[in-house]
C-alpha cells in the first residue's frame, strides 16, 4: 500500500525547492523489450519502436502535470530498456561487420524513439560480461564508439565484474580502448560521459549513464532519483561547529527522511497516472553545478577546510550512511544506488578541489569505498594510454568486488588536453580540470587479461 503523505510535508518540501535546490533529479520509465525480440532484425526494430512509443507516449506530459501540481521540479525524464546485448542477440548473424552495423542502427532507432517521446536520455545500451563475453556482448561493445558517439540521447553501460564472479580482465583490457575511441568520436569527448563500466550494478537505477531495465523487473516500472545536496548543506552548515558527529548524522537522517517522502509521492503518483508499477526510490545526493548544490560543500560544512583533505573519506561515510538510514525510515521502496554521488565535473566543490590540488585520483578512489557509486565524470589527459584507463577501471571494480558493493567508472580522456587544463561541457555535465594520473606503466598487468578470481566471501551458498 502506498504511504499516506500529508499536505504539511508537501508544503515543507516545496519551501526546500525554493531556497535549497531540492528537486526530483530523475523520473525513469523502465521498459521491458523482451517481447520485441526476433531473429529478424527489421521485425525487432519495428517491435521495439512500437513498444517504446506506446509505453512512453504520455510519460513526459504526465510528469510535467505532476510537477506543476506539487510544485516540485522534475529535472530529467528518462527511459531505461532491457540491456541491448540481450535484445539484439537473436538478430545477429555471425558476420561481424554486418552485426556491428546492426547494433549502430539499433542505437539510432533508440535515439529517434527517445526524441519522439521527449525524454532527456535513454539508458540500457550495453550488457553483462563479468565472467565471459558472448558474441552479442562483444559486438555491442565494439559498436559503442559509433553508437554513443553519433547519438544524442542514448547511454550505455557494461558490467565487467561482480562479487560472485570476480573481474573479467579480458573485457577490462578491451574497454580501455573502447572509451578512448568513444572520446575521440565525439565533440570534447562528451560521448565518454554517456558510458559507464560497473561492478555489481543494480537493475533499478534511475540515473544515467548507467541505468538499465533489469530482467527481474516488472514489464514497465517507474523509478525515481531524488536530490538534495543543497538542502543538506544548509542543514549541516546551520549546526553548531562543536556538535558531536553522531548528532550531525541524526540531523542529516531527519532531512533525508523528508526528501524521500516527497520523492515517493511523486513516483507513486506518476506510476498510477501511467498505469505501471512503482519500482523504487533512489535516495542519492546527486550534485549539480548550481551554487550550493554540492556534496563537496556538505563535507566542508562538517569541518573540512577543503574536500580531499584528511578526513574526507570519513565525512563522506557519515553522509552516505545517514542518507541511507533516513531514506529507509521514510519508505519501504528505497533501492537503486542510494547514498552520495561524487561526480567531479558536476560538483562545484569537487571541481574546485581538483583545481586547488587537494583532490586527486588516489583520494577519490579511497572515497569511492564509502560513496554510492565510484569514479565519476573525471576528465583525464587525452593522451592517456588505454592500458592506464583499463588499470583505473580494474582498481575501482576490485573495490566493488571485494566489498560487495556497486562501483562504477566514468572516465573522459579529452583529446588535446593535458593535466591542469580546463574543459567545459555545460548543463548538468558541468566543467572540469584535467586530472593528473600516475605516469608509471600498468601495461603488463593489463595485458595478462584472464579472470581476476572472485573473493572467498563469494562462497555463501
Amino acid at each position: 500500500m502506498p504511504q499516506t503523505i500529508s499536505l504539511e510535508e508537501v508544503y515543507e518540501t516545496y519551501r526546500m525547492t525554493e531556497k535549497e535546490h531540492f528537486d526530483i533529479r530523475a523520473v525513469t520509465l523502465g521498459i521491458n523489450l523482451l517481447p520485441s525480440v526476433s531473429d529478424d532484425f527489421a521485425t525487432l526494430c519495428r517491435r521495439t519502436e512500437k513498444k517504446i512509443l506506446a509505453t512512453a507516449r504520455q510519460f513526459v506530459k504526465r510528469a510535467e502535470k505532476i510537477q506543476s501540481y506539487y510544485g516540485i521540479p522534475i529535472i530529467n525524464r528518462r527511459i531505461t530498456i532491457t540491456p541491448a546485448a540481450v535484445v539484439l542477440a537473436g538478430a545477429l548473424t555471425g558476420a561481424a561487420e554486418q552485426d556491428r552495423d546492426r547494433c549502430i542502427v539499433f542505437a539510432q532507432l533508440l535515439d529517434r524513439c527517445a526524441g519522439k517521446v521527449g525524454v532527456d536520455f535513454l539508458g540500457g545500451y550495453g550488457g553483462f560480461c563479468e565472467k565471459g563475453m558472448t558474441y552479442a556482448d562483444q559486438t555491442v561493445m565494439d559498436a559503442i564508439p559509433a553508437a554513443l558517439g553519433e547519438t544524442e540521447k542514448v547511454c550505455g553501460f557494461f558490467s565487467l565484474a561482480s562479487s560472485k564472479a570476480g573481474i573479467n580482465m579480458r573485457a577490462v583490457a578491451k574497454v580501455g580502448g573502447i572509451i578512448r575511441d568513444l572520446a575521440m568520436n565525439s565533440d570534447k569527448a562528451i560521448g565518454a560521459a554517456k558510458f559507464v563500466v560497473f561492478a555489481n550494478p543494480v537493475s533499478d537505477n534511475p540515473f544515467m549513464a548507467g541505468g538499465y531495465h533489469g530482467l527481474q523487473e516488472a514489464d514497465n516500472i517507474i523509478n525515481v532519483g531524488i536530490s538534495g545536496p543543497g538542502v543538506l548543506r544548509r542543514v549541516v552548515a546551520g549546526l553548531p561547529r562543536d556538535l558531536a558527529l553522531d548528532e550531525v548524522a541524526e540531523a542529516i537522517k531527519k532531512t533525508a527522511f523528508k526528501i524521500t517522502r516527497a520523492g515517493e509521492l511523486i513516483g507513486q503518483e506518476l506510476a498510477r497516472s501511467l498505469g505501471v508499477c512503482f519500482g523504487s526510490i533512489d535516495v542519492s545526493l546527486a550534485p549539480t553545478t548550481a551554487v550550493g548544490d554540492s556534496v563537496g560543500r556538505i563535507l566542508e560544512a562538517m569541518g573540512l577546510e577543503r574536500v580531499g583533505t584528511h578526513g574526507s573519506t570519513a565525512a563522506l561515510a557519515l553522509l552516505t550512511d545517514a542518507v541511507k538510514k533516513g531514506g529507509m525510515m521514510a519508505s519501504s521502496h528505497v533501492g537503486g544506488l542510494s547514498g552520495a554521488f561524487i561526480p567531479v565535473s558536476e560538483d562545484v566543490g569537487l571541481a574546485e578541489a581538483v583545481k586547488a590540488g587537494t583532490l586527486g585520483i588516489d583520494k577519490l578512489e579511497a572515497m569511492t569505498t564509502v560513496c554510492s557509486v565510484g569514479l565519476d565524470m573525471i576528465a583525464v589527459p587525452g593522451d592517456t594510454k588505454t592500458t592506464t584507463i583499463s588499470a583505473i577501471i580494474a582498481d575501482e571494480l576490485a573495490i566493488g568486488v571485494m566489498n560487495n558493493k556497486t562501483t562504477a567508472v566514468r572516465l573522459i580522456p579529452v583529446p588535446g588536453k593535458k593535466a591542469g587544463d580546463y574543459v567545459s561541457w555545460g548543463g548538468l555535465l558541468g566543467n572540469a580540470y584535467i586530472m593528473p594520473l600516475h605516469e608509471e606503466s600498468s601495461d603488463y598487468f593489463i595485458w595478462r587479461k584472464g579472470q581476476l578470481p572472485a573473493p572467498v566471501t563469494s562462497f555463501r551458498n
